[in-house]
């Protein structure tokens, strides 16, 4: 009686669950990747978008104005071509992984397109900081150069002697902004990217599983 009773159990626990065979949990991992992969492409967009949007809405600001007055163009623009440029060619990766990873025809091709996926993310994020740092060092040397205020500063300073303190303080405000602006573009990155690479790497782990099986 009690045999029969354990058979009936299992018997219905593998109606609620049933096995899935290899090529059902491909496809599974296969659509959920995919999915992901457009989620990076289209939040990149939407990033894009949101950064451009900010950057106009300043553009008639005070500040900006009297940056504008500096005439730097010739760092500046450079500068502005070389980042869209970097940035369109990443845009179209993301959108190539996404259209790669729907075509992917086994899982040995899927696992290799989710480590390209996570690879161009990374170097993305990565892409993004460097350029905040150079554009806030390319400011930096613009306003300590063209600013009127900045270069009376430094004036009294060398004439006092003073002039590394001056300097002393222009860094570590400067590393310091670097260091608040990074931990909020990291966290931003997090909740966008990072999230969505944890899950593709759990799929990789998926993946890997059954090519082991």
């Amino acid at each position: 009686m009690d045999e029969l009773k354990r058979l009936k159990k299992d018997w219905q626990e593998n109606l609620k669950f049933p096995k899935l065979s290899k090529e059902e949990i491909y496809k599974l991992l296969h659509k959920k990747s995919s999915s992901i992969v457009k989620k990076i492409f289209i939040f990149s967009l939407i990033e894009f978008g949101f950064w451009s949007l900010l950057s106009f809405t300043i553009k008639d600001n005070e500040a900006q104005q009297r940056f504008d007055q500096y005439e730097m163009d010739h760092l500046t623009t450079p500068l502005i071509v070389i980042g869209y440029v970097i940035l369109f060619y990443f845009f179209f990766m993301f959108y190539k992984n996404y259209k790669s990873i729907t075509t992917t025809a086994n899982s040995k091709e899927l696992m290799e397109q989710i480590l390209k996926t996570r690879k161009t993310v990374k170097h993305y994020v990565i892409f993004n900081l460097l350029f905040l740092y150079i554009s806030i060092v390319i400011g930096l040397f613009i306003e300590i150069n063209k600013n009127p205020d900045v270069a009376l500063l430094t004036k009294d300073f060398t004439a006092s002697g003073d002039y590394y303190i001056f300097y002393g303080i222009m860094l570590a405000t400067t590393l310091m902004m670097m260091a608040l602006l990074t931990a909020i573009l990291l966290g931003f990155y997090y909740l966008i990217y990072g999230i969505l690479l944890k899950k593709l790497k759990n799929n990789y782990k998926e993946l890997k599983k059954i090519e082991l099986e």
